[in-house]
């Protein structure tokens, strides 16, 4: 009778959660994401034109960025800061990821995770203010260099993309280290001391046993690091300077200052086309298929 009662209720719990998951993908993935392509195609009309003969699909809000060389520019920005910002934060995981998974006792473990996650506990928006604060002009920052005599004069940190970049990485860290310390914790600590053994170096040690095992999690890091940093809005919009804006600030003036929505999502688009293709050569790149990213 149990195991009746078990069966029927636990089929019934998977396909209720199966369901769900399907609502949660439809309503709020794929839908949306149809209707933004949907708009991307279509003109900018008044709603009494909506569905009239001037209601046409055509590449004009694509050539658009094309044809305006400073969006342009501002795109291709984007990408690369994107891709720079997915490299420092890898630099400053990895060895963090590391030393968390091998070096570490499972109590200054633990401790050094809660020390990671507990900054992670306040909303984003004053995490950045918080480094508005300290990388102004008049800043922590700069009071400290001058105070051990490293500079003569304040650092204008937020005169260019360098308070953007430190910004990000701060931000997106976490989404870096924790693939990164789940794919090296799975490893056999013997290989590492096997390689030692054999006489090969830290550096030789890790690139050829600790970074192909972690590939998985070092690929699934940068997939969403880049994601995030070239989807931002917050961190560019506080920590940027005029000079530095971010290809979504131009996506949001489309949106909510220009009112031009089908604008707006031809830019959208094709900032998640690019985004699609650089998952493409990350798992190239790392020979790792979805599957292994998964894990």
């Amino acid at each position: 009778m149990f195991s009746q009662l078990k069966s029927r209720f636990g089929s019934s719990l998977a396909v209720g959660i199966i369901g769900m998951i399907a609502i949660w993908l439809i309503g709020l993935v794929i839908l949306p994401q149809i209707l933004m392509v949907d708009y991307s195609f279509r003109p900018n009309l008044l709603p009494a034109d909506i569905g009239g003969p001037n209601d046409t699909y055509s590449l004009m809000n694509y050539e658009t960025l094309f044809s305006n060389k400073i969006h342009l520019a501002i795109f291709f920005k984007t990408i690369w800061s994107s891709v720079l910002v997915t490299s420092l934060t890898l630099v400053v995981s990895y060895p963090i990821a590391f030393y968390l998974a091998k070096v570490a006792t499972p109590q200054k473990a633990a401790l050094c995770l809660l020390l990671l996650i507990i900054p992670f506990w306040i909303n984003e928006i004053l995490r950045t203010f918080s480094w508005y604060i300290i990388l102004a002009y008049k800043g922590p920052l700069n009071a400290l260099l001058l105070g051990l005599g490293i500079i003569d004069r304040p650092i204008r940190f937020l005169s260019g993309d360098g308070g953007v970049l430190i910004g990000m990485v701060y931000a997106y860290i976490l989404f870096m280290i924790f693939p990164i310390y789940n794919a090296i914790e799975s490893l056999d600590t013997n290989q590492i001391k096997a390689a030692r053994n054999l006489g090969a170096g830290w550096i030789r040690t890790h690139w050829r046993v600790v970074i192909p095992h972690a590939k998985p999690g070092i690929a699934t890091g940068c997939i969403m690091t880049f994601m995030l940093a070239a989807g931002s809005y917050a961190v560019p919009a506080l920590l940027g300077s005029p000079g530095s804006r971010w290809f979504t600030q131009i996506i949001y003036n489309w949106f909510f200052e220009g009112g031009d929505w089908n604008q707006g999502a031809a830019y959208a688009f094709l900032l998640l086309i690019i985004c699609i293709g650089f998952i493409a050569l990350v798992m190239r790149v790392f020979k790792v298929g979805l599957g292994d990213i998964a894990k």
